[in-house]
């Protein structure tokens, strides 16, 4: 039995195909063709696991391997984008799919694929010494690569936190100590304790703070294969964890207070920020791969310190 006939399938066999139907201008390969900042929703899981959608933007990519193809079908890749995340969660297998399906929509033209997916992650965050919460927005980019030598998946996400200089911290405890012994050396052994703890808590006692800045750790790894879901809470916290004073959100004064406990008992070089959430990020088991680069934005200086470190993977993250 045969099908109707529809005369849009004519219109559409008769509209031009630039792409199939005519010569390239220039010839020869080209690594990535595709498009760049497409607007998407995407699923991820909440800080519950839960699949929530959320505003993104993504970029496709196929390689053009054929010298003489005049280009892609980029719709084919939009389409593909909209189709396989619109009900998958984003994670490892929805990636690997997404990867497969852009090469094969482009099977006679085309091995390799490309997709990077970038939006802000939100976590709802308990204050320290407080009962409130506060939201706090990570930008993150998952991103996945089909080549030659298999699939490739990467997370990074940019953490800020408070970073206090621990030379200018000495340089601030021996400018109270010169202060408490010219207050205090005169009287000798009459010094009572209530007299040294009121001058610790008046303006005189606290006569020079050592200086702290906003700081960020941009942290990219490469995530096994076999992880699945996306582990970005698990990264976050882990940076976090090694940094120890990542910047907060609802704050009241018993809050502040804890946040300044914090600074003091983590003090740190941008050299020290980035070994310590080195040794955290080592300590992950979905981590192949990663490249830390911390900057800590000077008070004291008009230029930033920052410091780069990388796993040592032969063929991985380079500085």
């Amino acid at each position: 039995m045969s099908q109707p006939h529809d005369e849009n399938d004519d219109a559409l066999r008769q509209l031009p195909d630039i792409a199939r139907d005519y010569p390239a201008i220039a010839t020869g390969p080209i690594d990535r063709v595709g498009m760049e900042k497409i607007d998407l929703p995407i699923l991820l899981p909440d800080a519950s696991g839960t699949p929530i959608r959320m505003p993104a933007v993504a970029d496709a990519f196929v390689s053009l391997d054929r010298p003489l193809a005049k280009g892609i079908h980029m719709s084919r890749l939009f389409l593909l984008l909209q189709d396989i995340l619109e009900q998958n969660e984003v994670g490892t297998q929805t990636l690997g799919k997404l990867l497969r399906a852009f090469v094969d929509s482009h099977a006679d033209t085309s091995s390799e694929s490309h997709v990077a997916l970038r939006c802000d992650y939100l976590v709802k965050v308990p204050s320290l010494a407080t009962e409130h919460h506060g939201w706090k927005s990570y930008p993150i980019e998952i991103s996945g690569h089909l080549h030659d030598d298999g699939m490739r998946f990467e997370l990074q996400t940019r953490v800020t936190y408070s970073s206090t200089c621990p030379c200018s911290a000495a340089l601030s405890r021996e400018l109270i100590r010169g202060r408490f012994i010219q207050r205090f050396g005169p009287q000798g052994d009459s010094v009572s304790t209530d007299q040294v703890a009121d001058w610790l808590a008046s303006e005189d006692g606290m006569c020079a703070t050592p200086h702290s800045q906003r700081s960020h750790a941009e942290v990219r790894i490469a995530v096994d294969p076999r992880t699945g879901a996306m582990p970005i809470l698990p990264l976050i916290q882990a940076v976090e964890a090694a940094v120890g004073t990542p910047v907060q959100s609802a704050v009241k004064r018993e809050d502040e207070q804890a946040f300044a406990a914090l600074n003091g008992e983590n003090l740190m070089f941008c050299e020290d920020a980035a070994r310590k959430i080195r040794r955290g990020i080592e300590e992950l088991s979905f981590v192949t791969d990663f490249r830390v680069a911390v900057r800590h934005e000077e008070s004291l200086h008009p230029h930033d310190a920052v410091s780069v470190l990388c796993k040592g993977v032969e063929g991985g993250f380079v500085a």
